[in-house]
């Protein structure tokens, strides 16, 4: 019993938040300020004691299983949780709806906690669904804005489509193994037909989920659509958890066919950063804008799980996705501060930004330097140890097309970055009334994106854990 309570620790303290705001709901209730900072507490505690009284083991028969390493990856999404709760405080005060919000986030992430620690396929599965579900009643939330109605139905369709894909790819690994187990399935692998077709389509699974190209396609018009804090969540927490389940599968699953399975990373991450940038230039929409930034930093992720070292790979992937936690949600949170006081969400709004509104356009520039990879910023460590690992397999060509690709990157992060502090606006944004825990919210982000990448003991604490 005393295993299972600390095994299962991170999921049962989700569920336990879950049903104290489910009473709460039914229950006589309290206003929108006393509930969300009791909600600010809860998820503070949740992320702090997420590093205290946990162990390593298995339970269930290897359907659940825990290491060091999967326990400072729940608590990087809890992290990113708890920032959400702080920079969108705004627009939550308003929702009549706050507590399901969280209720729909939480299970989301229940959902997540469950597919990183999965030791077989019938619990992945399931995991997958409940970390998908949630989110697209999430991205409807805007209950009177006709493009959020959109953006859950694209969502639900494309989410249908790649679970489709995602439980034939099960039935084919199954049918070639005989086996659902993480453990067992390398033992069965030999490189059939068969088993190259179980893991494309497994691969194209997790394509969908992290907006892979070609299967990025619905990325745009969702995060458009969505709400800010839903967006954000897609953007950082969704995108986290599946990179850590993708890298693990690709690494312990499916490790005897790393010479099938290399190519088509290789392939899809150049393809990825290319498109990913393209499209970014020709964006005016900051969340659409952010959306293809999103997909480009996908195929920057991609080239560190391509390393020929796993412990390289999966210290330098953890260790961009803390950054990319703060660096993403700092950039979200400047444009939900301004969105949910002026509805503008157009790049060319921003122009003089910095004249009224100092801090905002500071935190946004630190945000898409360290997006953009510029030192001293976090993101600079964080690209510069994702691209160490992807050398170590030796394909210069490759990483050679990545870094050029930063070099792009750069050029939209800066056009941006320009249109705030150098270019004139006879009407520009209006002072921005930002709530204190926004301010704490963006305060932190901007902390975390200077010292994640000067404090070099984080990145040895990351590879220790391996």
């Amino acid at each position: 019993m005393n295993d299972f309570l600390t095994l299962m620790k991170p999921e049962l303290v989700l569920t336990g938040i879950i049903f104290l705001l489910l009473f709460i709901k039914i229950g006589k209730g309290i206003k929108n300020e006393p509930f969300l900072l009791l909600i600010q507490v809860l998820l503070l505690l949740n992320f702090l004691t997420g590093f205290f009284f946990y162990a390593e083991g298995t339970l269930f028969d290897g359907m659940y299983l825990t290491t060091n390493m999967i326990v400072l990856q729940k608590n990087i999404l809890n992290l990113a949780v708890y920032l959400i709760s702080l920079l969108f405080a705004g627009w939550l005060k308003k929702s009549e709806h706050m507590p399901e919000f969280f209720m729909l986030m939480l299970s989301a992430l229940l959902g997540m906690f469950f597919l990183i620690s999965s030791g077989n396929l019938l619990m992945f599965f399931l995991a997958f669904e409940l970390a998908t579900i949630p989110v697209a009643a999430m991205a409807n939330f805007d209950l009177d804005k006709k493009r959020s109605s959109e953006a859950a139905m694209k969502m639900i369709l494309s989410s249908a489509f790649s679970s489709g894909i995602l439980l034939f790819g099960i039935s084919l690994v199954y049918g070639a193994t005989g086996s659902i187990s993480f453990a067992e399935i390398p033992l069965q692998l030999h490189g059939s037909p068969l088993e190259i077709l179980a893991l494309v389509f497994l691969f194209a699974a997790f394509a969908f989920k992290l907006s892979i190209v070609p299967f990025h396609l619905w990325t745009a018009d969702v995060y458009e659509g969505s709400p800010m804090a839903t967006t954000s969540f897609l953007s950082v927490v969704s995108k986290g958890a599946v990179a850590f389940i993708f890298m693990a599968t690709l690494y312990k699953v499916f490790q005897p066919m790393e010479a099938i399975w290399y190519n088509m990373l290789m392939i899809l991450s150049i393809a990825t950063m290319i498109i990913g940038n393209l499209f970014a230039l020709r964006q005016q929409n900051i969340k659409r804008f952010l959306a293809f930034s999103s997909i480009a930093q996908v195929g920057f992720i991609m080239v560190g799980i391509s390393s020929s070292h796993p412990v390289e790979g999966v210290t330098s992937v953890v260790y961009f996705i803390l950054i990319y936690v703060f660096s993403n949600l700092a950039a979200f949170g400047v444009a939900a501060a301004i969105a949910s006081q002026t509805n503008k969400e157009e790049i060319d709004d921003y122009k003089g930004l910095y004249k009224t509104n100092p801090f905002l356009s500071w935190i946004l520039a630190l945000a898409l330097f360290s997006l953009a990879g510029i030192p001293p910023t976090a993101g600079f460590f964080g690209k510069l140890f994702l691209l160490t690992a992807g050398a170590a397999k030796g394909s210069y060509l490759f990483i050679t097309i990545a870094a050029l690709n930063m070099i792009i990157s750069l050029y939209y992060y800066l056009r941006v970055i320009r249109s705030v502090f150098m270019e004139k606006n006879d009407n520009p944004i209006e002072k921005i009334k930002i709530e204190p825990s926004a301010k704490l919210g963006l305060i932190i982000c901007g902390a975390g994106i200077v010292l994640v990448g000067l404090l070099s003991w984080i990145y040895d604490y990351i590879q220790s854990l391996n």
